[in-house]
Order: C-alpha cells, then sequence, then structure tokens
C-alpha cells in the first residue's frame, strides 16, 4: 500500500508541473439574421409554427393521413431506427471515464532443448525437463482524463446523438408537409375533374345545338367541326386528369406506408381552410425551432469537441495499468490463498515527441473542419430565412392572384350565357361560343390551381419555420 501511495504522489507532482490547458468553450457565430422577416409588417413573436400539426390541419381525412405518416413512412422509420442507434451509443460514451477490467485464464507448459541453460537448469534445480505456469488474473488499465480529451469524446457522442434526434424531426416535417401538399394536390385535381365535366356538359349542349343549325341551314358543317373538336378536347382533359387522379393518390399511399390504393376523401377543395392569420415570428426563434437548422449548429459543436481532442492528443497522457491474481507453476497448488497471489501497478506519463507532424495536422484540419462547418451553419440559416421570405411573397401574391382569378371567372361564366343566348337569336357566331366555353374552363382551372398553390404557400410556410414535427 506504502509502494502504490508513492506511486501516485509520484505522478501528481509529475502533472503539477505539467501546464494545464483549458476546454475550449463555444462561441456561437455571428447569424446573418434580420431583425423580422422581408414582407411582414411587424415583428411579433408569435408563430405558426408553433401549433402542433394537429391543430395546424383541421381536416379530419388529411389529419388521418398525416398520423398514418408519422408511424408507417419508411423514410422517418429509418430515420428513428438511427436515433435508437446513436442512443446505445452516447449510453456507451457515458462509461469511458471508466477503466477497462478484463479477467483471464491462461495455462502454459514449456519444454526447451535440453543442451540449451534453461534445460540444464530445469533439470539440476527440479529434476524435470519442462516447466508449467497456470495464471488467473484482473487487469486493470485506465487512462486519467487530465486535458478533457475524453469529455470531449463523450461530447462528440452526445452532438452525433442530438443530430439524428434533430434529423427525424426534420424528416417528420417534411413528411407532414408533403402529406398535406398531396393531399390538397388531390382536391384540386377532383375541382378540375368536376369543372371538366361540367364543360363537357356545355360542349356537347353546344354540338348538339350547331348540328341542328347546321341541319336546318343555318350554319357551316366548319361550324359542327369546330364544336366536336372542342367537346373532344374536354375528353382527353377529362382522361388526363383521372389519369394524374390516380397517380396522385398512388403517391400519397406510399408517403403513408401503405401500397398504392384509393384514398377516401369527402371535402371538396372549396371547403378547407388553413390559418388565414399568418405570423412568422421572429427569425431567431426559427433558428432554435427549425430542425434542419438546429441539426446544422449540433454538426458545429461536434467539430468543436474534435478540436478539443486533437489538441488533447498533444499532451503528455497518464496512463495506469494494473493485474493480480493467483498464480502457480504446479497446478495442484495454484489456488492456494495466499501463497499464488500475485499483484503488479504500472503507471507512466508518455508525452508524444516526433510523430512526423500528424499530431499537428490533426489538430489543424480540424480547425478547418469547423470553420467550414461555422460557414455551413450560416448558410443553413440563410437558407431557411430565404424559404420564409419566399413562402411570405408567395402567400401575399396569391391572395391577389386568387381574387383577380375568382372575378375574372365569373365575369366569363357570364360571357358563356350571353354568347349562347345571342348564338341561338343568330347574333353570334359558332366561334364566339366556343371561344367563350374555352375561355371560361381555362380560368376556372386556372383558379383551382391558384387556390391550391395558396394553400401549398402557407404548408410551406409552416415547414420553412419549423413546424410540423410537434
Amino acid at each position: 500500500m506504502k509502494r502504490l501511495k508513492n506511486i501516485i504522489l509520484t505522478f501528481a507532482i509529475a502533472l503539477g508541473s505539467v501546464s494545464c490547458v483549458s476546454k475550449l468553450a463555444y462561441t456561437e457565430p455571428d447569424l446573418p439574421l434580420p431583425e423580422k422577416f422581408q414582407y411582414t409588417a411587424t415583428a411579433d413573436t408569435a408563430s405558426i409554427a408553433n401549433l402542433e400539426w394537429k391543430q395546424f390541419f383541421n381536416d379530419p381525412i388529411l389529419q388521418g393521413l398525416i398520423e398514418k405518416g408519422i408511424k408507417n413512412n419508411y423514410d422517418l422509420q429509418i430515420a428513428l431506427k438511427q436515433v435508437a442507434s446513436s442512443q446505445e451509443k452516447l449510453k456507451q460514451a457515458k462509461y469511458m471515464q471508466y477503466p477497462d477490467v478484463g479477467f483471464g485464464v491462461a495455462a502454459q507448459i514449456s519444454k526447451p532443448s535440453k543442451n540449451s541453460m534453461n534445460g540444464q537448469s530445469l533439470n539440476l534445480f527440479l529434476g524435470q525437463s519442462h516447466v508449467e505456469d497456470y495464471n488467473a488474473a484482473f487487469n486493470l488499465s485506465w487512462e486519467a482524463d487530465i486535458w478533457g480529451k475524453i469529455k470531449n469524446q463523450q461530447e462528440v457522442s452526445r452532438m452525433q446523438y442530438l443530430q439524428t434526434y434533430e434529423g427525424s424531426k426534420a424528416i417528420q416535417t417534411q413528411v407532414v408537409a408533403a402529406i398535406a401538399q398531396g393531399y390538397y394536390n388531390l382536391l384540386m385535381l377532383d375541382k378540375q375533374l368536376t369543372i371538366a365535366k361540367s364543360n363537357l356538359e356545355l360542349s356537347s349542349n353546344t354540338l348538339m345545338i350547331t348540328q341542328k343549325m347546321w341541319e336546318s341551314g343555318d350554319t357551316t358543317s366548319l361550324g359542327v367541326q369546330q364544336a366536336s373538336a372542342q367537346k373532344q378536347a374536354t375528353e382527353l382533359l377529362i382522361s388526363q386528369l383521372e389519369q394524374n387522379i390516380a397517380i396522385q393518390e398512388n403517391a400519397l399511399s406510399i408517403l403513408i406506408g401503405e401500397t398504392p390504393n384509393k384514398i377516401n376523401r369527402t371535402l371538396e377543395m372549396s371547403d378547407t381552410s388553413l390559418p388565414q392569420n399568418i405570423m412568422a415570428g421572429l427569425p431567431a426563434a426559427m433558428v432554435s425551432r427549425r430542425p434542419d437548422v438546429r441539426q446544422q449548429e449540433l454538426v458545429l459543436l461536434e467539430s468543436n469537441a474534435m478540436v478539443g481532442i486533437a489538441q488533447a492528443n498533444m499532451y503528455p497522457a497518464l496512463k495506469i495499468t494494473a493485474n493480480g491474481g493467483v498464480n502457480s507453476f504446479k497446478f495442484d497448488n495454484w489456488f492456494q490463498i495466499p501463497a499464488s497471489l500475485f499483484g503488479s501497478v504500472l503507471g507512466g506519463i508518455t508525452q508524444p515527441i516526433f510523430q512526423k507532424r500528424q499530431l499537428k495536422t490533426d489538430f489543424e484540419v480540424a480547425k478547418i473542419q469547423r470553420e467550414k462547418n461555422v460557414l455551413a451553419f450560416r448558410q443553413s440559416v440563410l437558407n431557411a430565412v430565404g424559404e420564409v421570405s419566399n413562402a411570405l411573397v408567395s402567400n401575399e401574391n396569391l391572395k391577389v392572384q386568387e381574387q383577380k382569378a375568382t372575378e375574372q371567372t365569373t365575369t366569363l361564366k357570364d360571357g358563356i350565357k350571353s354568347a349562347q343566348l345571342l348564338y341561338r337569336g343568330g347574333s353570334a357566331n359558332y366561334l364566339e361560343v366556343i371561344t367563350a366555353q374555352g375561355n371560361s374552363l381555362q380560368a376556372e382551372l386556372n383558379l383551382a390551381s391558384i387556390k391550391r398553390q395558396r394553400l401549398s404557400s402557407i404548408v410551406d410556410l409552416y415547414r420553412a419555420l419549423g413546424g410540423g414535427w410537434k
């Protein structure tokens, strides 16, 4: 025991003579953040991203699809498995500060040459030509965390775990947004199909009237051909829309982790609603809330810890090894206590001197990697602010476009009625009727598209602000 105390005292004196290195502190880099988002009147702390997705999306059908997606989507399940894997590594990292302990049992028989010194000595002193050795011992190895290397290694494991956790949240926001976008696109296609079928009825009536007028000699066969061509174009559009609806249903089914199938829906696009009071909140809050930006910051924190590890590798390392157990050169008295007991303790300080500049290179590369991750973090923040700004300006402009498209649709619908009355009275020709119907069809299809784009812009804003993972 006294010898062990002397060894520990020797190491303490040696360590005291070495200057300490302070732990690397993390300083958050300056970020390119405005005081408020562009296209917002005031800087308000409230944000739609604080809403849970069940509060943001109030359509029961859509809620059901999102629930299935969160539960069954394979990309999200893979991300969650990665979280579980990183969690196990984090648990293991917590034990890095403890010594390694092992137990081994060994038996050895050696028979040296009779003409060797060992052989002759064995025969002279033991009266035998071989030697036996039986050993059972515990082995211990421990490195003191003088410079914080082990602590930084634990920090790396923690940052890697948090990265996978934030990554899973980022994937969930993407899955939620993708399901909502697909659902609204499906409702738009339903609306466009209804419009096309209604227009087909108008085209059929126009063709029937034109045929009767041709039979009575009030118009030419060209009028019949044009009216028939318009009806055929509408039938083609209906077929294309039905195809797109089936493809969109298949895409939604895959998103929610199911085989391609029909998607039941009871609402029309005109009955859907999202929060109309769009509150973006503060850019600084978005940075801390958005999972992919937070993930990039964790990468930076990991690289900061890696710099600490590379720096610690350049300084002396204190390692202590010990073993103890029972040892005997005869099997019969192997476990005779205390005669067979043995033990040893070895400690040493190792200072790297010449490693072909490897340690210096590792340190400099780690610092450069940290600088790269600072730039990547700033870029991720800049991209996030840009996505929010794009969604805000899209929503504002699509409001105006929806209003104008609604007015245009109303005007063109009235124009169809006027054209049909004039055509029947002989004051308008068939081209005016066909043109009026074609313009009205395109206006209604465009209005449905603009409504879907506006819904999509609100969903984009919700995702860009970091909503969807709660």
